[in-house]
């Protein structure tokens, strides 16, 4: 069957706008990386028996089934469609994804993956959603995989993640780095939120939506651009022992990213 890509994002900016509930709100700019991708397809299972009819994941993950993004989405559609088509498919197929975009590295890998997977089952079992109503299913998993499933090259995203809006401008070509560093996100906001919250208004918000990325990364330091950099320093101290002049840092890390060819503060 035909492979997918998922790619990878980083975070341009990403700043925190207030709290709702346990959640923190968001203005972030969201750009693909268009040399940085996973792939999935579906692989016909060699055995129908019992066991085999069970949801299954060929790849090289950490966590246990139940913990993966991509069957947490097979999850939500299944709940939203109670499709037997999609039953069918994932008795008699596996998800073989192979994987590039390293985990825990603010790069969107699961997220992304996730989003893939809703859009093949969409378009493989002519499930007929709109893209609004793959992105709602899709923010049952994951903050991030709205901006996935909608596939703009760059866009503001807010909220808590729900609100993606395309923004027009060029692709950068993205250099990605990732330190061996396993960041917990939730661990970094709560860091962010018991030392460092200081949400941006309303009319700053409003400025950076309207900047271009380069602008951005011309005008701002790492820190300034990423409201959760300090927070994560804080919390995993030997991130900074990673860190290079000229780069930025993407979601809430480990990775750090720089626009190839271009000066950059």
């Amino acid at each position: 069957m035909k492979k997918y890509k998922a790619y990878a994002k980083v975070n341009i900016f990403l700043k925190i706008t207030g709290k709702r509930g346990v959640y923190h709100e968001i203005i972030s700019r969201f750009m693909k990386v268009s040399t940085l991708y996973d792939e999935l397809e579906f692989v016909k299972k060699e055995s129908t028996n019992a066991r085999e009819n069970e949801f299954k994941i060929i790849g090289d993950f950490s966590c246990d089934t139940e913990q993966n993004t991509i069957y947490k989405a097979y999850f939500a559609l299944k709940q939203a469609t109670n499709s037997e088509k999609l039953e069918q498919l994932m008795q008699t197929h596996a998800i073989k994804v192979t994987k590039r975009i390293p985990a825990f590295a603010g790069l969107g890998g699961g997220s992304s993956d996730a989003a893939r997977y809703l859009s093949m089952c969409n378009s493989v079992l002519d499930l007929g959603f709109s893209l609004n109503e793959l992105a709602e299913i899709g923010l049952k998993v994951g903050a991030d995989v709205p901006f996935f499933i909608y596939g703009f090259d760059s866009a503001n995203v807010s909220g808590i993640g729900e609100v993606v809006e395309e923004f027009k401008e060029e692709l950068l070509e993205i250099e990605t780095y990732s330190p061996d560093i396993k960041i917990s996100t939730p661990n970094v906001y709560t860091i962010y939120r018991d030392d460092f919250f200081a949400p941006i208004d309303g009319f700053k918000t409003q400025e950076l939506k309207n900047m271009s990325s380069l602008d951005v990364l011309a005008v701002m330091s790492i820190d300034e651009a990423n409201d959760l950099f300090k927070p994560a320093l804080q919390g995993y101290k030997e991130l900074q022992n990673h860190y290079k002049h000229g780069y930025y840092f993407s979601g809430s890390g480990s990775s750090f990213f720089r626009v190839k060819n271009r000066e950059s503060k």
